[in-house]
């Protein structure tokens, strides 16, 4: 199994409902929360191009974000790199 990374702020929806479909596949991941540490914000931007949470990494792969992760579950994509 891969390593996997979610950027989340502890009070947004979207991280909540990214890492409730990630628990409900049985997935451990590093829940990474960058509420309120600017530095970890700075790796989150550095890393995915982006300012928004969650951002969501399997492995090598940056999947993106709350809608991106239900969009690749939903296309069948999700499940194999979690495998």
């Amino acid at each position: 199994m891969q390593d996997i990374h979610v950027y989340s702020k502890s009070y947004c929806p979207f991280c909540k409902r990214a890492i409730e479909l990630l628990k409900i596949k049985g997935v451990n991941f590093t829940l990474i929360d960058i509420s309120e540490d600017n530095s970890l914000e700075e790796e989150m931007r550095h890393r995915s191009g982006r300012a928004t949470v969650p951002q969501i990494f399997i492995g090598r792969f940056h999947i993106g974000g709350c809608d991106d992760l239900f969009a690749l579950d939903e296309q069948g994509g999700l499940d194999p790199l979690l495998a």
